[in-house]
């Protein structure tokens, strides 16, 4: 029997929680997509817009948008993404500088998703704006899709997801933070000794993977500990051994 494939992204996606919306203007991460004016001018006529003429701007919040753009670029649509979950701050600490992706490049279904939105708004029709935002949300995923086959730096988050290797301890820790994970059970996970894989994870994630746990417990704690959840219902939940181990780690993180 083959062995199940691995899901690299819906542990995090969970995790992440992003909300993906329509925005004029929006002010903080968000995605725009930018069609090149003179590409899509020769090419236009009876075959319409061409997926080379489309390219997919991810802007970290610190940026501006015209700032980006070039000069024979214009921007045809705009998503705001918000994260309400733990992993939500980590991944903004990772794409911090704007990242642009022609379609040419791209993953099949985020070309396939682009061009579906692009040929949408090409009419005005009925329920628009709510196909709209449902298409953000399938824009996002397949982002995340692109970005962990063709990762867009030697190290951090979907480079690690791009390896199988590291891929199953992320998955794992993701998946079940509170499991009590140890260094020999995650390297069992990768197919690594202990030794190998503590030092290609901390290479590639720029973190040891106890640290990188660890980060990941305390983020989900913190977003439950704001629901007004008992810290000892928490410590529970997020694999710290007591509530006053809890406290002190939320302490020392204040």
């Amino acid at each position: 029997m083959d062995a199940p494939r691995l899901d690299r992204l819906t542990a995090l996606l969970e995790g992440l929680s992003p909300k993906v919306t329509l925005a004029a203007q929006p002010d903080g991460f968000s995605l725009h997509i930018i069609k090149t004016a003179q590409t899509e001018h020769a090419l236009n006529g009876a075959s319409g817009i061409q997926p080379d003429s489309l390219s997919l701007l991810v802007c970290p919040a610190a940026h501006s948008l015209q700032d980006t753009l070039e000069a024979d670029q214009q921007c045809f649509m705009s998503f705001d993404v918000v994260f309400d979950g733990p992993m939500g701050p980590g991944f903004l600490a990772e794409i911090s500088q704007p990242i642009s992706i022609e379609m040419k490049n791209a993953d099949p279904s985020l070309v396939q998703v682009m061009m579906l939105i692009a040929h949408e708004m090409q009419a005005s029709r009925c329920g628009q704006p709510f196909f709209i935002n449902r298409a953000g949300d399938i824009l996002w995923v397949s982002l995340m899709r692109h970005l962990t086959s063709r990762p867009q730096q030697g190290t951090g988050l979907f480079q690690a997801l791009s390896d199988p290797r590291i891929a199953r301890s992320l998955v794992a820790m993701h998946t079940k933070p509170a499991h009590p994970w140890t260094l020999e059970l995650l390297a069992n996970l990768a197919g690594m000794s202990r030794t190998s894989f503590a030092t290609y994870f901390k290479n590639v994630m720029q973190v040891s993977p106890g640290k990188y746990l660890e980060n990941l417990r305390l983020a989900t704690a913190r977003q439950l500990v704001q629901t007004g959840i008992g810290l000892k219902q928490i410590a529970a939940r997020t694999g710290y051994a007591s509530p006053s181990t809890l406290s002190r780690a939320l302490g020392r993180r204040a």
